[in-house]
């Protein structure tokens, strides 16, 4: 396992689509592992692929309850509202106010390719659609509606 340098500012991968992940292999497994090893190293409870310059749709999220990791997650329902101050590891030193689902279901592969399905409330579903979100080159800064 290796810490990872995390992309941040205006690095233009932090804007791309990431691809979807057509082969789990070790490159993938080693690659959630760095993840795993850099989020906890930069203290946060979630990171995406493109933060550390790789364009494949691969996420890691620890909220206190243990790791999760998925490949090619999508959101297949949300309920509800919530509003609570975000921040990011890609830009330190920014926050704000951000509107997300009050509850999620995210649909993914876990590392050994099986389709998993994950319910997050409060601040599971708030860090699953963040996270998403940088693979489709959206930062929370975009949707912040009170600084």
């Amino acid at each position: 396992m290796a810490i990872r340098l995390i992309r941040t500012d205006d690095d233009p991968v932090l804007r791309k689509k990431s691809r979807v992940v057509d082969k789990i292999d070790s490159r993938i497994h080693t690659l959630l592992d760095d993840m795993i090893e850099t989020m906890y190293e930069a203290d946060g409870v979630g990171l995406a692929a493109p933060q550390v310059g790789i364009l494949k749709q691969v996420i890691v999220i620890d909220v206190g309850e243990g790791v999760i990791e998925l490949i090619n997650p999508e959101i297949i329902k949300e309920t509800g509202s919530q509003c609570d101050v975000e921040g990011c590891l890609s830009l330190p030193g920014h926050s704000g106010e951000v509107e997300r689902p009050a509850i999620v279901k995210v649909r993914g592969l876990n590392r050994q390719g099986k389709m998993v399905e994950i319910q997050g409330t409060e601040l599971l579903a708030r860090a699953l659609c963040h996270e998403i979100d940088h693979l489709n080159g959206i930062l929370f800064t975009d949707k912040i509606i009170k600084e």
